[in-house]
C-alpha cells in the first residue's frame, strides 16, 4: 500500500485529488494538509511514502515544505502540483528535492501512474507535462557552471544522446525503441549518466539537459 499526503490550500482541489487517489486499491491517503507547515507536521507524524504538494500555498509554500521534508529522517518522495503560469518555480522545486511535478489538470490515470512511479523510487517525466515546463524553465535558466560543463564534456556521444532524450521526457523503454537498444541496456546507461553529471534523479538530469539545450539536438 502506498501512503500519500495531499497538501493544497484549496479544499476542493484537496478533496478531488484525495478522491482520485483513494479510488486505487494500492493507494491510501493518510491525511490532507492546507499549507506547507501542516504538511510537514503531518509527514513527521504519519511518515507517508509520497507527499503531493501544491507549489503555491500561504505561509510555507510547496518549495519550502519540500526542503523541510527532505531533511526528515525518513523523507517522503515529493510530487509538486503546478500550473504553466508558475513554471518559474519548478527549478526551485527540483533543486529542493522534488521527484517530479504534475499539472493540476493532469488526468486521473496519469496522477495515479505518477504516484506509483515516485513511490517506487523513480521520477515522473511525462513529455506532455515536464517537456513544456522544462522548456519554459530553460528560457530563464542561468549559464552552466564550470562543473556542469565538465560533467557534460565527460559524456560519450551516446550518453549525450540519451541525456537529450531524457530531457524530452522519454522513459527507458521509449529511449530503447528510439535507439534500438534493450530497456536494460538503457537503464544501465542512464545510471552511468546520472553518476557522471551528479544528478540524483531523472528530473535533475532533464533540467540540466534543457539548460544545455541538449533536448533540441536529439
Amino acid at each position: 500500500m502506498i501512503h500519500v499526503l495531499v497538501a493544497d490550500d484549496s479544499e476542493i482541489v484537496r478533496r478531488g485529488l484525495s478522491d482520485i487517489l483513494s479510488s486505487a486499491d494500492d493507494i491510501h491517503v493518510v491525511d490532507q494538509a492546507w499549507d506547507g507547515r501542516s504538511a510537514v507536521d503531518a509527514a513527521r507524524r504519519l511518515r507517508p511514502d509520497v507527499a503531493l504538494l501544491d507549489i503555491r500555498m500561504p505561509g510555507m509554500d510547496g518549495i519550502a515544505a519540500t526542503r523541510e521534508l527532505q531533511a526528515l529522517p525518513d523523507p517522503p518522495r515529493v510530487l509538486i502540483l503546478t500550473m504553466f503560469a508558475e513554471d518559474e518555480y519548478v527549478d526551485e522545486a527540483v533543486s529542493a528535492g522534488a521527484s517530479g511535478f504534475l499539472l493540476k489538470d493532469t488526468p486521473p490515470e496519469e496522477l495515479l501512474r505518477s504516484v506509483r512511479l515516485v513511490a517506487a523510487g523513480k521520477s515522473t517525466l511525462d513529455p506532455s507535462v515536464t517537456g513544456r515546463v522544462m522548456e519554459q524553465l530553460a528560457q530563464h535558466a542561468v549559464r552552466l557552471t564550470t562543473r556542469e560543463q565538465r560533467a557534460l564534456d565527460s559524456l560519450t556521444a551516446r550518453e549525450r544522446e540519451i541525456l537529450g532524450l531524457i530531457g524530452r521526457g522519454m522513459s527507458n523503454a521509449d529511449i530503447g525503441k528510439e535507439l534500438h537498444a534493450s530497456e536494460g541496456t538503457v537503464k544501465n546507461q542512464v545510471s552511468r549518466i546520472l553518476s557522471k553529471i551528479g544528478a540524483d534523479n531523472r528530473v535533475q538530469a532533464a533540467r540540466l539537459a534543457y539548460r544545455a539545450g541538449m533536448e533540441r539536438s536529439t
